[in-house]
């Protein structure tokens, strides 16, 4: 119940900041920010509470391993949101989804293994994702009560995930908490609003991002057990941060150095 209740409360406002974030500062910072774990680490919070942090170690390795299923999403939304409407580009995503956590869940991973797994995989996504420009800013469309819809759009698969996730083992439990929840309803909302290229820029940064995401499950599943939830939470959360921190600023700069007619 404490876990149905974090995710209930955190996917929807996490899905209102990033919104918020992508208004402000551009589609791709948005991306970013969307990469930190605020879901997986209170999942793994609670986990390690009601199971004991052995459950949630493992937990981490089988959302390490989830990310790759979560990058292949991402290259299947982006590539048939060029051409359909985006519940084409979400069924598609999801359906390539489920098929790679499938071939994932028999994988037996250690932490470094896992790791290795997802970080190449998300940089196989920046290098096959098309490459975003700057371009030029899209129109503020906001509908009413836009913000809240995207929240409300969280609950359902969020209620879902969580009542199986809740009857499996750890591994099981950690590739389901993987599945795209705020990616698919943000880049949605995205493609809607400001049409496919603007959601492909949204999708990079969130590509970018998961880096974070996969190096903070590897310091929960390398540190949970020796070093108990508050140190392996604050190293995380660090460590979460500080690579957070090089990709905005290496967008930054990678941003800095289009030439400016590409901007025209």
């Amino acid at each position: 119940m404490t876990t149905l209740l974090l995710r209930l409360v955190l996917a929807p406002a996490f899905i209102v900041a990033i919104s918020l974030v992508a208004r402000r500062f551009g589609a791709r910072a948005g991306g970013i920010v969307g990469g930190l774990p605020v879901i997986a680490g209170p999942i793994f919070f609670v986990l390690a509470l009601d199971k004991g942090t052995r459950f949630a170690a493992d937990a981490a390795i089988g959302t390490m391993l989830g990310v790759v299923a979560l990058i292949a999403f991402v290259l299947a939304y982006v590539g048939v949101s060029g051409r359909y409407r985006w519940p084409v580009a979400i069924t598609a995503g999801w359906a390539v989804f489920f098929a790679v956590l499938g071939a994932m869940e028999p994988v037996d991973a250690g932490a470094d293994l896992a790791v290795v797994l997802a970080c190449a995989a998300c940089a196989l996504g920046v290098l096959l994702l098309p490459k975003p420009e700057r371009g030029t800013a899209p129109a503020d469309v906001r509908p009413r009560h836009d913000l809240a819809f995207r929240a409300a759009s969280a609950v359902v698969p969020v209620v879902v995930i969580t009542g199986v996730a809740g009857s499996v083992g750890s591994h099981v439990a950690g590739l389901l908490s993987s599945f795209p929840i705020i990616t698919p309803v943000v880049a949605a909302f995205t493609q809607a609003q400001h049409g496919a290229r603007e959601a492909q820029r949204l999708l990079y940064g969130f590509t970018i991002g998961f880096f974070s995401y996969s190096l903070f499950c590897f310091v929960i599943a390398r540190t949970l057990v020796p070093l108990g939830i508050g140190g392996s939470f604050a190293i995380g959360a660090v460590v979460a941060l500080a690579v957070q921190g090089l990709a905005v600023a290496a967008t930054w700069h990678a941003d800095r150095r289009i030439p400016a007619e590409i901007e025209a």
